[in-house]
């Protein structure tokens, strides 16, 4: 039976710990297609005693796992990889069907999943600590990582596969077991996954490694949020869940790694390409039906092409095909849910209330899809200044690059930028520090699709944390420092005499 087989038009138990819990004590919540409105599934969700056990299962497992050795987590990480190749179609489709973004989009982000699970197997070899030099004789000084626990995994419906990938992949290789909450939305690609990662861990003689809880946030969220057991919380979603949750996660002294919203920018000069401006704010802003927290929301343009690349963008805007996800020609999917679009067509209100004015689109298509809009905007604007996650790009116009920089900056958020431009000294000024203050800065490519291989996140409100590649690593890890004295003396530091 295929992974869709399996996985579409039935009900499904969304609890997973040692085992899948037969008959949850939470709520059916059924999984709805954004495209055409049909049931795609039905999920009995997780009640508190559903939790108590995935919790226990997680915690214990842990006692175990941290003892493997970190090459033989990464083989079974790399097992898992395989598993994601041999499903990345029916995966990728399920993405489609269940979230809503385009094929070509719903099976990268599978490769995705793919990609990271081949940087973590390389990572499992690569755990490294520094030695540093003592200042006493015959002593020896290093620092060495350990695996922390229970990670908690809190992930939204946008990328509902890939960013719990960037999570719960890396923490296994560095001995954590995982607890996953996924968006009460997207419930079906979790179990799909959840399934696939079961068949390697089965093979390999492990339970309770990585463990799924689809519930609501008052059962689910905020008893992981809250819970002792679980020292690290991993949770994308907007600024508001991140100003809510993030104390309650500070009150236990535990840590918590942020990836909150996103309202990013490009600023374009003059001297820019425009082949490639329009072609990096069609991907970045219409991309996913704008439902990326990287996707374009504002588009600083230089005053003497601001013009011409706005005939462009209308241009371009007037061909993108609207529809059917499935279908290969098809550009833009819908909005997640109803909500989304009323949210989409009040933001166009207040932008219009505000003095605004939409150059293109912004109508309702009927059902989940909507035009992508284009709005001439002044940075004044209170609605400029708020994330609208829909396809929504406000154009701002510019005289000076230091002009720009500062419009850019003065937002809450700060993840994602871009500048284009064909003049050095402008590039370096956008990354050097009085440039962009987010924690992506790109040059001549748009705000979306960051490599796994680097670290991802974002400053201010968008939370600090950082995923995936570079040395991310070391949030699932804790630290410590060593020193061992084999001189035969007890010299202390700083040169203190402490004698009899």
């Amino acid at each position: 039976m295929s992974l869709l087989d399996q996985i579409l038009h039935k009900t499904h138990s969304g609890v997973c710990g040692q085992a899948w819990i037969g008959n949850p004590g939470g709520v059916e919540i059924t999984s709805i297609n954004p495209a055409n409105g049909s049931e795609l599934g039905r999920v009995r969700t997780a009640g508190e005693q559903d939790y108590e056990d995935v919790l226990r299962a997680a915690a214990s497992a842990f006692e175990r796992w941290r003892l493997l050795p970190a090459p033989r987590r990464g083989e079974i990480v790399r097992e898992i990889g395989n598993e994601l190749r041999l499903a990345k179609d029916e995966l990728g489709t399920l993405v489609t069907l269940e979230m809503g973004k385009i094929l070509a989009e719903g099976k990268g982000e599978v490769q995705e999943m793919i990609d990271v699970a081949d940087f973590a197997t390389g990572l499992s070899r690569q755990l490294h600590g520094l030695t540093m030099h003592s200042e006493r004789p015959g002593h020896r000084m290093y620092e060495q990582w350990h695996p922390l626990g229970v990670v908690g995994v809190i992930s939204a419906f946008n990328f509902p596969v890939a960013v719990w990938s960037w999570n719960a992949l890396i923490a296994l290789v560095c001995g954590d077991t995982v607890v996953w909450k996924p968006s009460s939305k997207t419930p079906l690609t979790a179990i799909a996954v959840q399934h696939i990662c079961n068949r390697v861990l089965e093979r390999q003689g492990w339970q309770g490694v990585l463990n799924l809880v689809i519930g609501s946030g008052d059962i689910v969220g905020d008893r992981l949020v809250r819970d002792p057991r679980v020292p690290l919380i991993s949770a994308t979603g907007s600024t508001a869940m991140g100003k809510r949750i993030a104390p309650l996660i500070a009150q236990g002294m535990r840590r918590s790694l942020l990836e909150l919203g996103g309202n990013n920018a490009v600023i374009v000069m003059d001297d820019a390409d425009p082949d490639l401006v329009v072609r990096a704010v069609l991907f970045g802003a219409v991309g996913t039906a704008g439902q990326r927290c990287t996707s374009i929301r504002r588009l600083f343009l230089q005053r003497g092409i601001a013009r011409s690349v706005t005939d462009r963008l209308v241009a371009a805007y007037r061909q993108i095909r609207i529809g059917d996800p499935s279908d290969p020609v098809t550009l833009m999917g819908p909005l997640i849910d109803s909500e989304a679009v009323a949210a989409m067509e009040r933001g166009l209100e207040r932008a219009r209330g505000e003095g605004g004015h939409i150059v293109y689109g912004g109508r309702s298509l009927g059902g989940c899809f909507v035009e992508p809009a284009l709005v001439y905007a002044r940075p004044d604007m209170v609605v400029v200044k708020e994330e609208l996650f829909a396809p929504v790009l406000y154009l701002l116009e510019f005289d000076t690059l230091d002009e720009a920089i500062a419009m850019h900056n003065d937002v809450p958020q700060g993840l994602s930028s871009a500048i284009f431009t064909s003049n050095l000294q402008a590039a370096e000024t956008f990354l050097s520090a009085r440039g962009s203050d987010c924690g992506i800065a790109n040059v001549n490519i748009g705000t979306s699709g960051a490599e796994i291989g680097g670290a991802f996140g974002g400053e201010k409100e968008i939370g600090g944390g950082r995923e995936s590649g570079s040395d991310a690593w070391k949030a699932y890890m804790r630290r410590q420092t060593v020193t061992v004295n084999w001189s035969g003396e007890l010299p202390l530091a700083q040169g203190i005499k402490f004698e009899l």
